[in-house]
């Protein structure tokens, strides 16, 4: 089985409710306005996660190479997942999260 499947289709974000466009050039997995994620893929892009729980950002790690990236927890199992940001994700939320001041609820 493959380690990622392109699955770049836009949506509705069911936290802040925000129209999310396609990315364009690798699989959209989280709201850029809220960074809020659901736990829906096993491995990248493939859907087949049966969780489907709200992925909360806790933090944010800079790495050199990859840039920004989320650290999430899901509110309904718990698991641990981390993914790299998008060149659209809004950053006064990127910062929000550093400074661990987000409240998902306050991005609706």
């Amino acid at each position: 089985m493959k380690n990622f499947t392109k699955n770049d289709d836009s949506f509705i974000c069911l936290n802040c409710g925000k129209k999310v466009e396609k990315l364009g050039y690798t699989s959209r997995d989280h709201c850029p306005h809220c960074l809020v994620s659901l736990h829906i893929d096993v491995k990248p892009g493939d859907r087949m996660n049966d969780c489907l729980g709200t992925l909360t950002p806790y933090d944010i790690e800079y790495n050199g190479n990859k840039g920004y990236v989320i650290l999430y927890k899901c509110e309904k199992c718990g698991k641990f997942h981390r993914n790299k940001s998008a060149s659209d994700d809004n950053f006064q939320t990127i910062l929000k999260v550093m400074n661990k001041t987000y409240n998902r609820n306050s991005f609706k």
